[in-house]
């Protein structure tokens, strides 16, 4: 592997992190990367032109994509205790019919919220607005929305806008299907072959352990573009998105998102899947 690649990723810091050594020249034989850095659904967007070589997206747009890109079994985004959440300015208050500011209708993050709507908002929520991520609990504080769904380091920040977590769309998850949380994936070209896949998929994972086996090395890195953030909610960023799951996805990775994109199916959310459409190389 010696030329180079286009490859799509967010300035969150779990994705600096694991991509650090990997960009940075030092993962042994890897090609070289060309970075761009974009928020999710803009990411979503580019997988959907099929416009870069690697990209990180949401497992939710999938369905769209896989024809073309391919899963990595790594890299990613799992876990548990991380899914997103619905904020509000009043505790315990219902969404029948009010307006909800979400990140992206191609997210997870908007997957887990329409499952979960369906099974505790009796009559549903009305009108559903996408903001980018950062803009959304601002809208919420200034009643500009009546709640919004965060994803990202807000888990950890939304105290500071005076607002409270309505409901954990990852412990719902969790709760009903015992399942990890899908959120990010890793995809390549699939026009790549199958070969140079299987380097990539081996170039990520070993960028992820470089990452674990010295933290301290992308430290600056993660902090440059992390958008001002907090030192110590960076940490927390990448001690809950960055795990066994990123390392490989395993049988139950793999069941996650199946079971996500299925469920999200049945409800007329995405296209259904093909038996292997999240087969690698």
């Amino acid at each position: 592997m010696s030329d180079r690649l286009d490859i799509a990723y967010s300035p969150c810091p779990n994705d600096t992190f694991v991509f650090h050594a990997w960009a940075h020249g030092m993962v042994p034989g890897a090609p070289e990367l060309d970075v761009t850095f974009a928020d999710i659904d803009v990411t979503n967007g580019m997988a959907e032109r099929g416009e870069f070589d690697v990209l990180k997206v949401s497992y939710a747009v999938l369905p769209w994509v896989l024809d073309e890109y391919a899963l990595l079994p790594c890299g990613g985004a799992l876990g548990r205790g991380c899914g997103p959440l619905v904020l509000t300015r009043e505790p315990g208050v219902s969404l029948a019919g009010r307006t909800v500011a979400v990140p992206s209708e191609r997210s997870t993050a908007y997957l887990l919220f329409r499952l979960w709507a369906a099974a505790a908002v009796p009559g549903g929520v009305g009108e559903v607005v996408v903001l980018p991520f950062h803009e959304i609990m601002p809208a919420v504080r200034d009643g500009r929305v009546d709640a919004g769904l965060v994803i990202h380091e807000a888990r950890f920040t939304y105290q500071e806008y005076g607002l409270h977590a309505l409901a954990d769309m990852g412990e719902h998850w969790e709760t009903t299907t015992g399942l990890p949380i899908p959120l990010g994936a890793i995809v390549a070209k699939r026009s790549l072959g199958p070969a140079r896949l299987r380097e990539l998929a081996a170039a990520a994972r070993t960028s992820v352990r470089m990452a674990w086996d010295d933290p301290a090395a992308s430290r600056a890195y993660v902090l440059e573009h992390a958008q001002e953030m907090d030192p110590a909610v960076a940490d927390q960023h990448i001690g809950l998105y960055v795990n066994e799951f990123t390392a490989d996805l395993g049988e139950a990775g793999y069941a996650a998102v199946r079971g996500l994109l299925t469920r999200a199916a049945g409800e007329g959310l995405v296209p259904p899947l093909g038996r292997d459409a999240l087969a690698f190389a």
